[in-house]
């Protein structure tokens, strides 16, 4: 049987990366250095080096990790639920609004705000049209599944309208989380019910 080269290299660069994001979080971007993710993930300051080439190279990493971890997340909620609408997309609402409470890069990913790190805030920002476009896609995916028959043009129009609304209250919330959420998701369910519906 053939044995893959590339697995041993991924779960490296993977303990780098999750290293990195440990330290941005603790610490902000700016205070991050190359020796201290190497402390922490446990190799050489050298094997940093080597598999990203710079800093730069190490922060376009950690924004490509953290856009498929919040997206994988999204989809894992949704799917959790399966035929209940609306029990799916709250479980996502819910999901996302606290992760973005709790963590600075996915508020300056989803946001392009300005998250108290200059340095790493181009890589964050550039993706934000990247996952807001994947999160409405996994929602388009889920909801398609569930209400075979939808307008598609209606139920792309519901899923791009609840991801930019769910984004205007990570940026100014007004309500506790799982208020915010039980409101969008009950909205959620009237658009893509609405979706469903032919047209008259």
């Amino acid at each position: 049987m053939a044995t893959s080269t590339g697995a041993p290299r991924q779960r490296l660069r993977d303990t780098i990366v999750d290293a990195a994001r440990a330290r941005t979080i603790a610490a902000g971007w700016d205070a991050v250095r190359m020796g201290g993710v190497a402390t922490t993930a446990g190799v050489s300051r050298q094997t940093v080096y080597n598999e990203f080439g710079s800093k730069a190279g190490l922060a376009e990493a950690l924004a490509r990790a953290e856009v498929d971890r919040f997206v994988g997340d999204v989809r894992d909620a949704l799917l959790a639920h399966g035929s209940d609408v609306r029990a799916g997309a709250y479980a996502a609402i819910v999901r996302t609004l606290s992760t973005a409470a709790e963590n600075p890069l996915v508020k300056a990913i989803l946001t392009s705000a300005r998250g108290g790190s200059d340095e790493l805030l181009p890589y964050l920002t550039t993706r934000a049209e990247v996952v807001l476009t994947e999160a409405s896609g996994a929602l388009i995916d889920w909801a398609g599944d569930h209400l075979p028959g939808a307008d598609q043009a209606a139920l792309a129009f519901a899923a791009d309208t609840i991801v930019r609304l769910v984004v205007s209250h990570i940026v100014l919330p007004r309500e506790p989380v799982e208020q915010t959420a039980t409101a969008l998701a009950d909205l959620a369910v009237r658009l893509f019910s609405a979706a469903a519906r032919p047209a008259l």
